[in-house]
């Protein structure tokens, strides 16, 4: 699945021994992808290969992080790994939206990835749709997170230090029986799936999410990542700061172009 970049010398693939993958679920707003795109571009994190899967939605652009016009032609697609080994951090960025039914194969191939990479835990950014929230849920902050119990023995207790609100379960029968409940995300994507099954395969994985509206979803990756931060420390902290963060070249099309001046 995984294909390491040709740098030309026929190098081997690179070594995520203890990494911490960060990836993107494909969530209500993009929520995920696009603090995923802050946290590559304010890193500065070099592509080091891509996944290669009849999974998602084929698609290639421009670089997304160009910074000169030298970079501005190289091109990018649908599933791309990045690293920063001074963090020991790896980063897959997704690109497209997955194909109908094939959730579960990803799901499958990624894991299988993640324990022959021996990366050391999975960390998915994700959201969730606001209007679907019950009572409790509705209450204090829109952040929400999850640990698989392999995870949660190492770093649960630095989530109640940073007094985290962990994902509540929801009625499985609202307004029927409030005693079976359930673990909801709607509008999630494969977060569930992927957490699922990260637990029933001893894999620690974390899940960071926020509930969120479609529309403009900048203030929300924003807001996403700076949690993220929290715990990660991956830069020094400003007290919530959105300037902290370098926005990538490519969010200047994320509503498309201006109005040509001509037409006025």
């Amino acid at each position: 699945m995984f294909i390491p970049c040709d740098r030309g010398g026929g190098s081997a693939a690179p070594d995520f021994k203890g990494f911490t993958l960060l990836m993107p679920a494909v969530s209500v707003g993009n929520v995920g992808q696009l603090a995923i795109d802050l946290v590559i571009s304010t890193l500065d994190m070099t592509k080091v290969g891509y996944f290669y899967t009849d999974c998602l939605v084929p698609m290639v652009g421009n670089n997304p992080y160009a910074t000169a016009e030298e970079n501005s032609t190289e091109l990018s697609i649908n599933a791309e790994v990045y690293s920063l080994p001074s963090k020991k951090l790896v980063v897959l960025q997704i690109r497209s939206p997955f194909i109908k039914n094939k959730y579960r194969p990803f799901c499958e191939s990624l894991l299988s990835w993640v324990k022959s990479s021996q990366c050391a835990r999975v960390v998915l950014l994700s959201s969730s749709h606001a209007y679907q929230r019950d009572d409790e849920q509705l209450l204090g902050t829109p952040l929400r997170y999850l640990l698989t119990p392999d995870l949660e023995k190492a770093v649960g207790g630095r989530m109640q230090e940073l007094n985290w609100k962990e994902m509540e379960k929801v009625a499985a029968y609202p307004g029927i029986s409030d005693t079976d409940k359930v673990l909801h995300i709607p509008g999630g994507g494969i977060t569930k799936l992927l957490f699922t099954e990260s637990c029933s395969k001893g894999i620690q994985m974390a899940v960071l999410l926020k509930f969120c509206s479609e529309g403009d979803n900048i203030p929300d990756a924003f807001v996403l990542v700076n949690y993220l931060n929290e715990w990660l420390q991956l830069i020094k902290s400003e007290v919530n700061s959105s300037s902290q963060w370098k926005i990538p070249s490519s969010w200047r099309l994320l509503f498309g172009n201006g109005l040509p001046p001509a037409l006025f």
